[in-house]
């Protein structure tokens, strides 16, 4: 999906960390959006000492930095959509929302990145107020998976209509379009998340490829959407659209590591 060369291409930035290991966060976000043929961008909020096992290590960009990379990106390259991945306190969260409520024509969706799958924290507690009081209200969609919509709604999710309350109350609480990911959720014969956008609810379904790592799915679908955005389709397809590259990507993983028991997805 490229353009022609007398084109410009649409600009998408990334405001996350880096994932070491190359599965996630920064460098899975870029994989997406050059698999979808737009430019990607990116803002630093953090380094990780991490592989597909596990995260070691976390050092946070000082917030200073960030505006910087933000400022320089919207006066040289301002993107037509953008995305948020692991923002992890409250500092980094507050400077992306002041530059994101002084551009409000620029979609974000805002993937709540809390907790990884390994168990490591990557948003600080203090950073959970900052992040609904002052970065959610500015989302063009937020895209929580099962854990994080639990705890924005303050309730355990276990089925599909769970995450059909969810979004609802996500749109009710921030008034925003919520797409809640059901791919955790167990005895579910489907991968199923629900988008709701205060009109009009739809459920996406895809089946299940078994025996497949999960590392990067948030980053590479919420990355997805943001460049479908950015290529000008309206969020429901936008969404449908993401939906379809996660799950290729998923099915198309690929082993590494000397023994293979690492996963990595492919988004192109």
């Amino acid at each position: 999906m490229g353009s022609r060369k007398d084109e410009p291409r649409p600009v998408v930035l990334t405001i996350a960390g880096s994932d070491s290991g190359g599965g996630a966060g920064i460098q899975a976000d870029l994989k997406v959006f050059a698999a979808l043929g737009i430019h990607g961008t990116s803002a630093l909020t953090c380094l990780t000492a991490q592989t597909p096992a596990g995260v070691t290590g976390v050092h946070a960009v000082p917030a200073a930095f960030v505006a910087r990379q933000l400022e320089a990106l919207a006066a040289g390259l301002p993107p037509a959509a953008a995305k948020t991945g692991m923002l992890f306190n409250a500092a980094i969260v507050r400077t992306v929302a002041a530059t994101f409520a002084r551009h409000r024509e620029v979609p974000l969706v805002v993937d709540p990145v809390m907790i990884a799958t390994s168990g490591a924290r990557l948003l600080r507690p203090d950073a959970m107020r900052a992040l609904q009081d002052r970065l959610l209200p500015l989302a063009a969609v937020v895209t929580p998976n099962l854990d994080e919509a639990a705890a924005l709604m303050g309730r355990t999710l276990r089925s599909v209509d769970d995450l059909r309350w969810a979004a609802r109350g996500i749109h009710g609480r921030w008034g925003v379009p919520a797409l809640v990911k059901g791919g955790h959720l167990r005895d579910e014969p489907m991968a199923v998340d629900v988008l709701w956008d205060g009109r009009q609810e739809r459920l996406l379904r895809a089946a299940f490829v078994r025996g497949v790592s999960t590392h990067g799915t948030g980053c590479t679908y919420s990355a997805a959407i943001a460049g479908f955005l950015a290529l000008g389709h309206p969020l429901s397809e936008a969404v449908e659209r993401a939906k379809r590259v996660i799950t290729r990507a998923i099915a198309r993983s690929t082993r590494l590591g000397p023994d293979g028991r690492h996963q990595a997805l492919r988004p192109g």
